[in-house]
């Protein structure tokens, strides 16, 4: 079955960094675009930044551009998310998820992983 499973959430001061992981299984990891979304408390979900499948294009929110990084290897099923910069507003329920070939929505999503950014 499809599985995204997201490790690396944890607290940090404002100003560190994190990286995030989505080990993927269940499908043809390489031909699906893959994103990172976040839902802080009382807010509704929103994207943070996606990758194609190849890892050609990327795109990002522009609350995040110049401090997150995505990145993914396709050898390992595996996408990543570079936070740098964190600041408290970053705090949020962080999900991967995948949009398959010529699908207009995300199909699959992972379970969550907290972020906790301190002052």
């Amino acid at each position: 079955q499809v599985q995204l499973v997201e490790s690396g959430g944890g607290l940090v001061q404002a100003g560190g960094s994190l990286r995030l992981s989505c080990a993927a299984s269940g499908f043809t990891f390489g031909t699906y675009a893959m994103g990172w979304f976040r839902q802080a408390p009382g807010k509704e979900r929103e994207f943070v930044t996606g990758i194609s499948s190849s890892g050609g294009v990327t795109n990002y929110a522009d609350s995040v551009k110049g401090r997150f990084t995505i990145s993914r290897d396709n050898a390992k099923k595996t996408v990543y998310l570079q936070m740098n910069s964190l600041k408290p507003e970053d705090t949020a329920v962080y999900y991967c998820a995948a949009r398959g070939p010529h699908a207009g929505t995300y199909a699959y999503w992972g379970q969550g992983t907290q972020v906790t950014v301190s002052i």
